[in-house]
C-alpha cells in the first residue's frame, strides 16, 4: 500500500499526482497486482479533495489498463506491468529537485547548504 500525498505548490493537477503515484507505486512494486486500493470516497476524504478528482484519476488508470474496478467489491491493481521510461524519470526528478530548491530558498538555505546536507544524509545512511 502506498500513502498518497498531494503537493499544492507543484502546479501539477491533483488527479495527475494521483495517477503518477499509482503508476510509480506499481513500477516500484509497492503496489502489487490484485492489491486493493482505497475507494474513491476513502481517498478523497484522506486527501481532503473532491471525489470527482479521484474518480478522474482512477478512470484514466482504468482506461490505461492499470486498475480494475469491480462494482460492489472495489478497485484493484491489474496485472499490467508498468515501466517508467528515462524521460519520465527525468521529468519527475526535475519536479522533485525544483520543489526542494524552492522550499530551501523559502527558508534562506543556499543551494550549497542543501547539497551538503543531502551528501551528509547519504553518507550517514550507509
Amino acid at each position: 500500500m502506498i500513502e498518497f500525498k498531494l503537493d499544492i505548490k507543484s502546479g501539477v493537477p491533483f488527479y495527475r499526482q494521483i495517477v503518477d503515484q499509482i503508476r510509480y507505486g506499481i513500477a516500484s512494486k509497492r503496489l502489487m497486482p490484485g492489491e486493493q486500493i482505497a475507494t474513491v470516497r476513502e481517498l478523497a476524504v484522506q486527501l481532503e479533495i473532491n471525489p470527482n478528482t479521484v474518480r478522474k484519476a482512477y478512470s484514466e488508470l482504468e482506461i490505461l489498463g492499470v486498475l480494475d474496478t469491480q462494482q460492489g467489491t472495489g478497485t484493484f491493481v491489474s496485472n499490467k506491468k508498468i515501466e517508467i521510461n528515462d524521460f519520465e524519470k527525468e521529468r519527475m526528478l526535475g519536479q522533485i529537485c525544483d520543489e526542494l530548491v524552492a522550499r530551501g530558498q523559502q527558508y534562506n538555505f543556499t543551494f550549497k547548504e542543501i547539497v551538503e546536507h543531502l551528501q551528509r544524509r547519504l553518507e550517514n545512511g550507509r
